[in-house]
């Protein structure tokens, strides 16, 4: 069992106990943010004089071989020797290069080491979700464009409420996917600054020059307080709000998605790439993405609460528990990147049923409220139109019929302010190209809100 702290005891520790302290088996992953950090370090303390310029390249050098060699897996992590990913790369460094490689930790502690590693890799997280979201942006645009005049009905409480288009209706979710991609960018430039140099909470004796260190991983600068540098999970727990509010955006556009694909909406075909079937129904055709993404939600819901619990009562600086930081948020970050890239697939192959969708408008009477809106028109206050159009509203249920179908007389019964104009005036493209404010689902609206998304997109390129 390879430790880096072996001197004080005089007995190893109880193989169990390794074992459940030890995090190779997960920390594994940061083998490329360990080597870099390192890299940097070492750099940083030539500059200084701490180190010897062929020492300093000695290392470097042992180091990007192990880095190497791990890719091409001639070299391979035996989780069985030891604790963490910091002791693998040491101690594999030790054994190639001697005892030059001893000097490596120096001015540094697992601490800061470990914030640092956490940090490179979350940062690199972030800028994946954001190109992820940014695609998923595209694929929505794409659809909003060809669906400026594709009428369904819009709802409130799952009740058909005013006609609207299948471009306004995926316009919502541009502007959830819009803010979550803005949240990228604040968790980005909040979170670039580097622990290196904080050793285990108080600093270093040593002359470090941590601004030279952060520079070189293209950090903003040095964080400001050595406690807070191995203590702070803020950015995490950032991060993982942010990917639990994704999730919560992805859901319910499945769930829609789920319900629009049910027998009783038919308003989309899912690819069948994107779907399965039945192991005792042929005739089933099941939308399984949406429905794996719904319920990934809840799991990514669960790693943020974890890390919030775990951090919630730890005293400064380092604890050890802080080591729980990392499957939480490794499960988040993996659960979040395969839903983006499965959802997105999705919809970009997703077909619309757009005559029945228009149908299904038309027989919600989602154009109520621009008949009481035509009374309106007509010298009727609203709240007496309102009331004309409720008992109207109750003849076409009781009649199995719609507003639009009913005969001049039969609406005259009603109220003698109705005239021939009505059939145009609750007609789903006049109640929809009506609208016209910005924001509006009317088709010259919509069009001004789509050359705002273009530009949007074309202008935000992916962090970093």
């Amino acid at each position: 069992m390879a430790q880096l702290w072996g001197g004080r005891f005089t007995k190893e520790t109880d193989r169990m106990v390794y074992d459940f302290n030890a995090s190779i088996g997960f920390d594994k992953r940061l083998i490329s943010q360990d080597i870099e950090g390192s890299i940097a370090h070492v750099s940083m303390l030539a500059k200084q004089g701490i180190l010897t310029d062929s020492e300093k390249n000695l290392i470097l050098k042992g180091l990007k071989e192990i880095s190497e060699d791990v890719k091409s897996g001639t070299l391979v992590i035996d989780e069985s020797k030891y604790e963490d990913i910091h002791s693998f790369v040491e101690a594999t460094l030790i054994a190639r290069i001697g005892d030059t490689g001893k000097k490596l930790h120096t001015g540094r502690s697992r601490n800061d080491q470990v914030a640092l590693d956490m940090r490179l890799y979350t940062r690199e997280q972030v800028k994946e979700t954001d190109a992820l979201l940014k695609a998923l942006l595209e694929a929505i645009l794409a659809t909003m464009e060809e669906n400026t005049e594709t009428f369904m009905p819009g709802f409130t409480h799952l009740q058909k409420a005013q006609p609207i288009t299948l471009a306004h209706h995926y316009g919502a979710y541009f502007e959830m996917f819009k803010r979550d991609r803005q949240r990228m960018t604040d968790i980005y430039r909040r979170m670039n600054y580097c622990p290196l140099g904080a050793g285990a909470l108080a600093g270093t004796t040593y002359p470090l020059d941590r601004e030279y260190s952060a520079e070189l991983m293209g950090f903003d600068g040095p964080t400001l307080n050595s406690m807070d540098s191995v203590a702070d999970r803020d950015y995490l727990i950032e991060f993982l709000a942010a990917l639990a509010t994704i999730m919560m955006h992805l859901s319910r556009f499945s769930e829609e998605i789920i319900i629009w694909n049910s027998n009783e909406y038919q308003f989309v075909e899912i690819d069948d790439a994107y779907s399965t079937g039945s192991s005792i129904m042929p005739q089933k055709k099941n939308p399984d993405i949406a429905e794996l993404v719904r319920g990934k939600t809840g799991r990514v819901y669960g790693d943020l609460m974890s890390l919030l619990t775990t951090m919630k009562g730890l005293p400064l600086a380092y604890n050890k528990d802080m080591q729980e930081d990392k499957e939480v948020a490794f499960d988040a970050m993996d659960t979040v990147k395969d839903c983006l890239t499965l959802f997105t697939g999705m919809i970009r192959t997703m077909k619309f049923k757009k005559e029945r969708m228009a149908v299904s408008a038309m027989n919600g009477f989602t154009n109520a409220t621009d008949a009481a809106d035509y009374l309106v028109g007509k010298g009727v206050p609203f709240r007496d139109a309102h009331g004309i159009i409720g008992k109207l509203v109750l003849y076409c249920i009781e009649k199995n019929t719609s507003i639009d179908a009913l005969s001049l007389n039969e609406l005259k019964e009603i109220s003698d302010k109705f005239e021939d104009d009505i059939y145009d005036a609750v007609s789903l493209k006049t109640c929809v190209n009506k609208r016209l404010t910005i924001g509006a689902p009317g088709p010259e609206a919509m069009r001004k809100v789509i050359e705002q998304n273009k530009k949007y997109l074309a202008e935000n390129e992916i962090i970093g």
